[in-house]
């Protein structure tokens, strides 16, 4: 979904609606304080109730990191990027996804918001119990703690600059996803997989544009 005009000021308005309008804003730490008490219930049920080792617990949430980050380049690059063929699928998508790239800075929209969120979570839950079965209560927690870091990381990325000299390829990878080309620098949280499916910018040629930079960020 390509836009004429970027808007660094201002918030699309996706429904007439006032109370569904604001069910699609949210702050930070309003989905923060939703879901570590649920990452913390599961890790002690984990080890209170079923008796797995700290070893076992660490690893399984470990996988649920890692296997967050492959979900979240999926979704972002076919999903939230899917070319919709009919007027009702573009809405939808614009509604997940779009509005994003048409106001960047709008801070409240950088999480999905609670309602959504607990129904697409409760259904993930749902299903990698069903595939791996108490295991879930391990690394399920590691996949909402992966999702929390992606959030997290796609606020900073938006709001201030790379705090370390590592982390500026993500910065700029996802800057130029944004001002560039939308087709390309799918990961927010990480590059390895923009780097695994050729997605990912080459960061050696393409010119720092700073002054685009600056106008992506909050003030």
């Amino acid at each position: 979904m390509k836009f004429e005009k970027i808007h660094n000021k201002g918030q699309a308005k996706l429904f007439r609606n006032a109370y569904l309008e604001m069910l699609t804003k949210t702050h930070p730490l309003v989905i923060w304080g939703m879901y570590l008490p649920v990452i913390c219930f599961l890790l002690y049920r984990s080890y209170v109730r079923f008796e797995y080792t700290p070893g076992q617990i660490v690893l399984a949430f470990g996988a649920g990191i890692f296997f967050w980050t492959f979900f979240e380049y999926l979704m972002h690059r076919f999903i939230f990027h899917f070319l919709a063929s009919s007027e009702r699928a573009t809405k939808i998508i614009y509604v997940m996804h779009g509005n994003h790239h048409e106001y960047p800075r709008d801070r409240e929209r950088l999480f999905m918001p609670p309602v959504p969120s607990i129904i697409l979570s409760s259904l993930i839950f749902s299903l990698q119990y069903l595939l791996m079965g108490n295991v879930a209560f391990m690394f399920f927690p590691g996949f909402i703690w992966g999702y929390l870091m992606y959030g997290t990381m796609h606020y900073a990325i938006h709001a201030w600059n790379p705090p370390f000299k590592w982390m500026k390829p993500l910065w700029r990878n996802h800057h130029l996803h944004h001002y560039k080309d939308p087709d390309m620098g799918f990961g927010v949280s990480t590059t390895l997989w923009d780097r695994v499916f050729g997605t990912m910018f080459d960061l050696k040629r393409e010119k720092e544009d700073k002054a685009k930079v600056k106008e992506l960020m909050f003030k």
